[in-house]
Formats: structure tokens, sequence, C-alpha cells
């Protein structure tokens, strides 16, 4: 009979002995573990995808940037030569081609005025209260012109002030018009003050003090005007002068703009009686460079688009932006680049010796490169500007065409749709996730309510194996 009651005991067992909160979970994730898993692996497909279009279009819009700053930085551009390199330093801005020989004679060089202060114990030694006033404008002998277009200048002067605290005003207060410091020499301390270059930037000093007596310690002291000069006046401000071809020409400044071709000089000596020559020279050692350079950076792009691109295994096989740019890249040799070039003038990026091999790469035909250069070098020259035709305004345009989102055929219209159905994907998984939390939740409390039915019987259970154990107690 023992034997009996245990075997009913243990067929009806003593508790469900299952963990339904791991259950619910494990169901729940199952549930939904196919979409899931369908889901990010598209996404990972994508974020491919991604990878690669960004890689292309990184690429396409480098090789635009690092020729435009080729071209702006004037590597490209014809270079002057001086026969006496001690008179000026000549410079092209980007997008300029000037042309032709021309004959520099300097005669004057433009310099600002210079002027040397009174004598002081030291340099802080007091200069008096009051007001100091700057005017601007013309010294010509002991004449003064002020400019009347410019405000006059008022610096308070406080009793405290020394010669070395005024000159930190003048610097404040002239923003830099009228450069000051203190000079310490055999003569004492002095104030030096030293205006920009050119007739017109002159200046007087007015001074209100208030003890009224010229002498150290009063703001009279500093005074000056051309009339009152006694050796103060080291230098006059005056502009350049000089001839180009013998046109006389002045200048404000020592840097000369406005020049034919658009040149500028750097007038940093004087030739009086011996004028100099100046000639252009198209750089054609830096476009050949530059050539080679455009063919590796093709080649760079070209190679990215047969790996990233290619039918069978490329992450952008069939993606039509990446197909429009492989079209592109073999129009590019053969694409119209000067509309406006005569017959015999290079057109095309083929005139400069770019050529398309079969596999979609290029190469660089020196040998017609070099004729092109040697017969129009001009020509060949106008190529490499930043007006919108030329070698920069067509690889610019293509690579803006390329990457441009508004086109559905374009690169960057892919790269936006993938970047989209990425964003899709993520909203997907989250609906995924909020369904898969809901379906855990209602078993966990499906499970729950049976856990309680189980311990119910288990209550029942327990009182059937106490009668059980008693009856047998009995027989026995």
């Amino acid at each position: 009979m023992n034997t009996s009651g245990s075997s009913i005991i243990s067929a009806l067992g003593a508790g469900s002995g299952v963990d339904f909160i791991k259950l619910a979970s494990d169901i729940s994730a199952a549930s939904f573990a196919v979409q899931r898993d369908s889901i990010a692996a598209r996404k990972t497909s994508l974020e491919a995808q991604i990878s690669a279009a960004g890689q292309l279009r990184a690429s396409v819009t480098g090789l635009a940037a690092a020729l435009g700053d080729r071209i702006r930085n004037g590597d490209l551009a014809p270079r002057g030569e001086l026969g006496n390199a001690a008179v000026a330093r000549v410079s092209v801005p980007p997008g300029v081609s000037p042309r032709g020989n021309f004959a520099l004679e300097v005669t004057q060089l433009a310099q600002g005025q210079t002027l040397l202060g009174r004598s002081y114990a030291s340099r802080d030694a007091l200069v008096g209260e009051g007001t100091m006033t700057l005017r601007f404008g013309t010294v010509a002998g002991a004449s003064f012109a002020p400019d009347t277009a410019r405000a006059a200048i008022d610096i308070a002067v406080t009793a405290t002030d020394t010669l070395a605290s005024l000159s930190a005003k003048i610097n404040a207060a002239t923003g830099g018009a009228v450069q000051a410091y203190v000079a310490t020499g055999t003569g004492g301390a002095q104030l030096v003050m030293k205006g920009r270059e050119g007739a017109a930037n002159g200046f007087v000093i007015e001074t209100a003090g208030a003890g009224g007596a010229a002498a150290p310690g009063d703001l009279s002291y500093l005074g000056w005007t051309p009339a009152t000069n006694a050796g103060q006046l080291q230098g006059t401000a005056r502009d350049a002068a000089f001839r180009l071809d013998g046109v006389a020409m002045t200048s404000p400044t020592n840097r000369v703009t406005g020049l034919p071709g658009g040149f500028t000089l750097n007038l940093t000596g004087t030739n009086t009686g011996a004028p100099t020559s100046l000639n252009f020279a198209n750089n054609t050692d830096a476009i050949a460079g530059v050539m080679s350079d455009f063919v590796a950076a093709l080649n760079d792009i070209a190679g990215q688009v047969n790996q990233l691109a290619a039918p069978l295994g490329g992450e952008l096989g069939n993606d039509p932006g990446a197909r429009e740019l492989r079209r592109d890249l073999a129009r590019l040799a053969g694409q119209v680049v000067m509309p406006g070039a005569v017959d015999g003038e290079p057109r095309t990026l083929a005139d400069l010796g770019v050529a398309l091999n079969r596999d979609g790469t290029f190469r660089l035909d020196t040998a017609r490169l070099n004729r092109a250069i040697e017969t129009t070098p001009d020509a060949v020259a106008a190529m490499f500007t930043t007006g919108v035709s030329g070698v920069f305004g067509t690889i610019d345009r293509f690579a803006r065409e390329n990457t441009v989102v508004t086109d559905p055929g374009s690169l960057g219209s892919s790269l936006r749709r993938f970047e989209a159905q990425v964003a899709a994907s993520d909203e997907r998984l989250a609906r995924i996730a909020e369904q898969q939390e809901a379906l855990r939740e209602r078993l966990t409390r499906q499970f729950t309510a049976s856990e309680r039915q189980v311990a119910a019987s288990q209550s029942t259970l327990t009182f059937i194996r106490q009668q059980v154990d008693i009856w047998s107690a009995r027989d026995n």
C-alpha cells in the first residue's frame, strides 16, 4: 500500500516547476524573431550601401574641391618675372591670367609719417592732464591740409598717465591708424608715432593741457604741427610713384592693384632712370603636374565605382545613382569644357591628354598634353581658371550633378533614399519591440493566472496525500 500511495502522489506531481516569466519572454521573442531578423539584415545591407555611396560622394566632391583649391591658390597662374627683383614682387590673384611684357620704373616708395616726440626723463614720467587730438591729412613742408572726410580722434589724458600709458591709449584710440611706442635712447625717453602709408595719412597733434606751458609734465609739450616742427618729423607720409610702360602712376600703399591683366605689385625698392622688365609666362610645369594628379584622382574614383558598383557583390550594384556616375565618368574625357575655343585650341579634357581605358579607368597621354602646351600655351592656361568654363567648372558641375539630392538618378538621391529606409527600419524595429513587450506582458498575466490555479491544485494534492498517508497507516 505504501508503494501504491507514493505512486499516486508522484503521478499527481508536487507543483508545475515551470518558470512562467522566462517562458513568456521566450515565446514573445520567438513570435517576432523572423520579422526582427529580416529587418535587421535589411538595415545592415542599407548601412553598407550608405557607407559605399558616402565614400563615392566624398571622393567626387573632394576632387572638385581639391582642384578648385589648386586654382584659387594661384598654383597654375602665369608667373611674373622681373629683371630687377629688388624693385618689386609680382603676384597673380586666382582666376586671372595676365599676359605680355612691361617696363617698370619705381621712383618713390610709399611711406607713413614718423614723428619723434620730445625727451622725457623716463617712460614712467607723467605727461600732464588734458586732451590730445589727432587730425589726419596731408603734410607738405610747413603746411597741413586736413582731410575733412576723416573725424579727429580725441584722447583723454589723466593726471596719472605716463609716457608709456599714453602710447597705449593712442594705439587703442586710433585702431592702428597710428602706432605709438616709447623708445629710450641717449637723449632720454621719447614717444614715437608712426602713421599708415600714403600722403593722406599724415597727422598733426593738438594738445590742451591744464598748465598751458610747453614743458615736461604739461601735455602741451607733446603738441606738433608742421609749422612748429623742430626736428620731430622723421619721415613725411607719401604715396608710391612709378611708371608702367612709361605711364606715370601713384598708389597710397606699396601694394599696387588694378594693373593690366589683374596682377599685383608689392614695391620694395626704387630704380629711377633704369626701368626693369616685367614678363609673364605660363606655368606649364604646374599644369602638367596638376593634370597628372587629376588623372590619378579620376582613377581612384573609377576604381571605387568598379568595386562598389560591381553587378555581382557590389554594395551599389543595382543602384541607379552609381550607374549614372559610371556613365558620367565614361563621358568625361570627351566633354567640351571650353565652348568658346577657336579651331586649333583645346576644347575637351581629351585635348589635354585625358584618355579612357576599356575597364573604365583613365590614363594621361603626356605627348598630347605637351603638344597642346607647346602649340597653344595661352589657351591651355585659360582652361585652369575658376570660371564657368574650363577644367574646374566642368568637374564642379560633374560633382554637383552626381551629388544633388533632388535628382532621382543621382548618387546624392540614392544616399538620401538609403538613409530614409534605415530610418523606416528603425521605426519598424521600435514598433516590433513594443508589440513584443505587449505580448510578453499578456502572456505573463495569463501564466500567472495559471500558476495560481496550479497552486490551488497543489493544495488539494496536499490534502489527498495526507489522507492517503492516514489510510496507509491504518492498513498497517
